[in-house]
């Protein structure tokens, strides 16, 4: 069982900047993909970033180039650094692990106003 909390979002300018944690219970250095997905109110989730356990990270075509994935393994925590936030980028952000079975934080936050 692994348990994902995550941390760092709130309210920020358009063109500022947030650094989304995710802290994992158990360790992270063994799972087949980790990632963060975004939602906002009518819409489906949405994938904004993943990586593999053998590296490979994928970012959503709206994000790319201002948005970053990374992981701690030493803290068992992932990180998604965001810059040039842009209003469209507001939403719930989740923290999602795939090891056989999947696991979701319970959401951070992020609005960006104009």
């Amino acid at each position: 069982q692994v348990q994902l909390v995550e941390s760092g979002g709130g309210l920020v300018q358009a063109g500022g900047s947030l650094r989304l944690s995710c802290a994992a219970s158990g360790s992270i250095f063994i799972f087949n993909f980790m990632g963060w997905y975004r939602q906002v109110p009518g819409k489906q989730r949405e994938l904004v970033a993943r990586i593999t356990s053998g590296g490979s990270i994928t970012y959503a075509d709206s994000v790319k180039g201002r948005f970053t994935i990374s992981r701690d393994n030493a803290k068992n925590t992932m990180y998604l650094q965001m810059n040039s936030l842009k209003p469209e980028d507001t939403g719930v952000y989740y923290c999602n692990l795939v090891r056989g079975a999947e696991y979701w934080g319970q959401g951070t936050q992020v609005t960006v106003s104009s």
